[in-house]
C-alpha cells in the first residue's frame, strides 16, 4: 500500500485583527471571503478558486496573546497568475513587497506580510507570465529571509 501526504490544504491564523485580516485576504490578494462552518468560536474562512485555503480564528475575546509572526513557519506559498497584475495592485494599495526571480529564472516570486506579520509568497511561471517583465536575480535570492 503507497502512502502519500498530498497536498497542502489550507493554513490557519490565531488574530486578533479579524476584520483587517480579512480585509487583506480580500482587497489585497483577492481571496473571497465565504462559508465556514457554525463553530463555537468567531473566525473567517478565506477561498482562492473555490477553496477554502485561509483559516481565520478570532482570539480577540479570549486571553491568547497575538503572536507577532508566523513563528518556526517561515512563510506559506500560493501558485499563481498575473505577476504584473499582483505588482500594481500592491503598489496602488502601498503595501510594502519585494519581488524576485529564482535563480535559473523560471520561477517569479512577490514575498508580502498581513497583518498578523504572516509572510505571504507568491510564486509564478515565468513562462505562463508573458509580457511581463522579469524581476532582477540577485545573490539574496538563495533562500533567505526577506526582509522589508
Amino acid at each position: 500500500m503507497s502512502v502519500s501526504v498530498g497536498v497542502l490544504d489550507h493554513f490557519n491564523i490565531r488574530t486578533r485583527k479579524l476584520a483587517e485580516t480579512v480585509g487583506f485576504y480580500e482587497e489585497v490578494l483577492g481571496l473571497e471571503n465565504g462559508p465556514r462552518p457554525n463553530f463555537a468560536f468567531p473566525g473567517a474562512w478565506m477561498y482562492s478558486e473555490g477553496r477554502p485555503v485561509v483559516h481565520l480564528v478570532d482570539i480577540a475575546q479570549t486571553s491568547e496573546p497575538q503572536k507577532p509572526d508566523s513563528g518556526v513557519v517561515h512563510h506559506v506559498a500560493f501558485v499563481s497568475r498575473g505577476f504584473a497584475g499582483m505588482k500594481a495592485r500592491l503598489a496602488g494599495k502601498g503595501m510594502a513587497f519585494d519581488a524576485r526571480q529564482v535563480p535559473g529564472g523560471e520561477l517569479w516570486q512577490i514575498f508580502v506580510r498581513d497583518p498578523n506579520g504572516v509572510m505571504i509568497e507568491l510564486n509564478y511561471e515565468a513562462a505562463k507570465e508573458q509580457g511581463d517583465s522579469a524581476p532582477v536575480e540577485t545573490d539574496s535570492d538563495m533562500g533567505t529571509k526577506v526582509a522589508f
